[in-house]
């Protein structure tokens, strides 16, 4: 199955098709920043507003170990079980600023550690290229849609300065909200302040 940016944009607009919404409001994070940044500047989905947090879009971005992954997705798919599930658990806890607790680290871990889960996990990195996003930052400044930004500024993954660079690329006036003392798990290291900012947004449209 193929999951690289262009085939989740194009599954995306069929989703909203599917679901018949013209102009929703979508909440994007990490990839799904992209996700829903391409499909509205590359497949013609317009939104009502979009808040973007720690989203994956301008360069640098993939940590050191998703680089090395992407070049070695078949070794890695090959671990015994066991060394996948403590790979996979390290990484996502590496994601936070704060360390999180063991049981909110294995709901996230589940997906991917299952006999069909270990060889996904590898091969939707592989399939990720920041060659992909390059076409959407340049069109960034054809955004059709008020944004907003959000960001942890302890992002171990993509740093609190890309929540700034995409501000000043993005057209009109972004509000951009930064959380001190959390990494790149915003929702879920300080989901009372995301659900603020959520509220105040949709308040505000």
């Amino acid at each position: 199955m193929r999951t690289d940016l262009p085939t989740q944009m194009l599954r995306f607009a069929m989703l909203l098709d599917h679901w018949r919404l013209e102009r929703p409001f979508v909440i994007a994070h990490d990839i799904g920043g992209a996700v829903a940044l391409g499909t509205h500047l590359m497949r013609g989905r317009d939104y009502s507003s979009l808040y973007l947090w720690n989203v994956v879009t301008l360069d640098p971005w993939g940590s050191p170990f998703f680089r090395l992954v992407a070049n070695h997705s078949d070794v890695f798919a090959a671990l015994p079980a066991p060394l996948h599930t403590a790979l996979v658990s390290e990484y996502i806890a590496g994601a936070a600023h704060q360390r999180l607790d063991r049981d909110t680290v294995a709901m996230l871990a589940e997906p991917w550690v299952s006999d069909e889960g270990q060889p996904a996990f590898y091969r939707q990195i592989a399939q990720l290229h920041p060659e992909h996003t390059r076409p959407i930052v340049d069109a960034l400044p054809r955004v059709r849609c008020a944004t907003s930004i959000g960001w942890g500024q302890q992002d171990p993954w993509i740093p609190v300065e890309q929540a700034y660079r995409l501000k000043q690329l993005l057209p009109g006036q972004s509000n951009v909200i930064t959380l001190p003392g959390v990494g790149h798990l915003s929702p879920l290291e300080a989901p009372s302040l995301v659900q603020q900012a959520l509220d105040a947004w949709l308040a505000s449209t």
